[in-house]
């Protein structure tokens, strides 16, 4: 095996690639990268078992192979070689021998056939959209996500697609985001996915801001999403997500009217004296008025009073403002909705002008 390619050509694919591989693993095999080469060009492929990452090149090589070479240390290389520096590389049973000018690498190499590349099952769903709406959907929903929880189902990102929508949904049982974008070409039996938090981050990290279109492709197990020169597949998990229908709470016909940015910047004030673990603070409405209170363990308080457009009834409710925060500052919208039926109830907040989105925070006891 021979394969000769720029280091400004290897590079960004190698970055790309080595996303899903973890530093620390139980098969050696899973610190490798898969590389196929051959007259098509060169196919880098990186997983962990739950998600893969495959990277196209288009540069042709006569005399090619397969191989898995290690991830990081090639990387890494590649990374400190000076730029405009051509990587030949020539394999020798279990060694593969990388040179560059002056540089001379010797890398241990593992047989391409124990590389465990996620197989797809029959598709069961299909459709397309724009990558900056697929990225959308995600940017402003995955900040929902429950981490490392014990109900598994919500350490992940529901996707939902129907004849002519797709709709993303997070929730870690204490704060919800829903997002829902248009989509084409729709095939398949209608339902919903949920897509690791893992594979959700790296999507993020991979789509782009632009509108070039994507098939993303789902069978019972994984699903797969094609950009071009790059092919990311996630295994999915095996959950019922929660009825997220049942938690979102009916727009009020009194809703609080607020400027986001004042009203963000104003919690942001309270919650430095709030407690530090609970992160509570007590949010009090009146007629066009919303004050903030907090306070901590060390007797410390903080007040603040903002001026809002609201005429229901006065009341007083506590929420997490670590989550307040969190929709807030993923809304884009200048003025926001926030309807509050009851001190017990959860809050629904909508960006004015967009009601595609949705975010619900649920009350907390001071």
């Amino acid at each position: 095996m021979k394969v000769t390619i720029l280091r400004e050509e290897l590079l960004p694919a190698l970055q790309i690639a080595n996303g899903v591989v973890e530093r620390r693993q139980t098969l050696p095999i899973l610190s490798n990268l898969l590389v196929n080469a051959g007259p098509k060009g060169l196919q880098l492929t990186g997983t962990d078992m739950e998600v893969e990452l495959s990277v196209h090149i288009d540069k042709p090589q006569q005399d090619g192979g397969d191989i898995t070479l290690p991830a990081r240390k090639l990387l890494d290389i590649c990374r400190t070689l000076p730029e405009g520096a051509t990587l030949n590389f020539q394999g020798d049973g279990d060694r593969m021998t990388l040179k560059s000018g002056k540089s001379r690498f010797t890398l241990s190499t593992l047989p391409a056939q124990e590389f465990p590349l996620i197989e797809m099952a029959d598709r069961v769903a299909e459709f397309k959209l724009p990558q900056s709406a697929l990225k959308n959907l995600l940017d402003r929903t995955a900040f929902a996500m429950a981490q490392q929880d014990v109900r598994y189902y919500l350490n992940g990102l529901l996707l939902e697609a129907g004849p002519d929508w797709v709709r993303a949904v997070a929730t870690d049982g204490h704060r919800l985001a829903l997002c829902e974008c248009a989509a084409k070409g729709s095939k398949g039996k209608p339902g919903g996915i949920i897509v690791p938090r893992k594979g959700v981050l790296e999507l993020i990290r991979l789509l782009d801001d632009v509108d070039d279109e994507i098939d993303v492709e789902i069978s019972n197990n994984h699903i797969r999403v094609d950009l071009g020169d790059f092919r990311f597949t996630s295994k999915l998990i095996d959950g019922k997500f929660p009825d997220y229908d049942r938690v979102i709470p009916k727009e009020g016909d009194k809703p609080l009217l607020a400027d986001r940015e004042l009203v963000r910047q104003g919690l942001i004030r309270a919650s430095i004296l709030s407690n530090e673990k609970y992160r509570g603070v007590r949010l009090s409405l009146k007629k066009n008025s919303l004050r903030a209170l907090a306070h901590n363990p060390e007797q410390e308080e903080a007040e603040e009073e903002m001026e809002v457009e609201y005429s229901g009834e006065d009341m007083e409710v506590g929420f997490n403002v670590s989550y307040l925060l969190d929709a807030l500052g993923i809304i884009q919208s200048d003025q926001v909705h926030i309807t509050i039926t009851d001190p017990s109830s959860s809050a629904l907040i909508l960006p004015e002008g967009e009601g595609s989105c949705k975010y619900v925070v649920m009350p907390m006891r001071l």
